[in-house]
């Protein structure tokens, strides 16, 4: 009996289960997933004005190729190639065909890299997505009719006119009846609830303007 009861208690064997409780606990805290990129326009494929860059620039290289080939072949030049000639060897650089002649090729050099810099398709309205491998888009002609339904549904309003600018809307309405001003703020929260509706990437700015009407 005495030998019994000064026995050491018996250790208790780890479980699996504390095991892996104590080899979770021993892991670093590991990262939280970076979160989604901000959608953006998708860009134009611009098939117009690289068409007619190139239809020009390859006629010009065209004509003056073939006006080299026969001054090599024993030819005269042509007419036009030995105005220019002379016009670009005797005109001064004041002059005021020059000048114009060098704006307007600068305006168009600088109208070729805006459009090579900028996204293009504007009339497209980028929408919040799940992944950034997803992309979608919507109308921006779809976006002021919705906007437009939402202003024709308050209460007061007889008319309405919804413009939908890059960062901002404008909407535009006519009381009948009401205050205005409650007329403007219950129109600013449903036009705000339907933008929200829409899921737009971008949410733009809201300007509300009402004015009165008679009967």
């Amino acid at each position: 009996m005495e030998r019994n009861r000064g026995a050491p208690a018996p250790t208790e064997r780890p479980t699996a289960t504390d095991e892996v409780t104590s080899r979770t606990a021993a892991l670093p805290a590991q990262k939280p997933p970076p979160g989604p990129r901000p959608a953006r326009r998708p860009w134009s494929a611009r098939r117009i004005p690289a068409a007619l860059t190139a239809l020009i620039v390859g006629a010009a290289a065209g004509i003056l190729l073939f006006d080299v080939v026969r001054v090599r072949a024993g030819s005269s030049a042509a007419a036009w190639r030995r105005h220019l000639a002379d016009e670009l060897a005797t005109r001064p650089l004041d002059d005021t065909l020059v000048q114009i002649g060098a704006g307007v090729i600068a305006a168009l050099g600088l109208w070729l890299i805006i459009l090579a810099l900028s996204p293009g398709l504007r009339r497209q309205l980028p929408l919040r997505t799940p992944g950034p491998l997803m992309h979608a888009v919507l109308d921006r002609s779809a976006a002021e009719l919705q906007l437009r339904d939402a202003a024709m549904r308050v209460p007061g309003v007889s008319a309405a006119k919804v413009k939908f600018f890059q960062h901002r809307v404008k909407a535009r309405a006519d009381v009948r009846f009401r205050a205005p001003d409650d007329v403007k703020t219950d129109l600013r929260a449903a036009l705000l609830e339907q933008l929200d509706r829409l899921a737009l990437a971008r949410p733009p700015r809201l300007d509300v303007r009402v004015r009165p009407r008679d009967k």
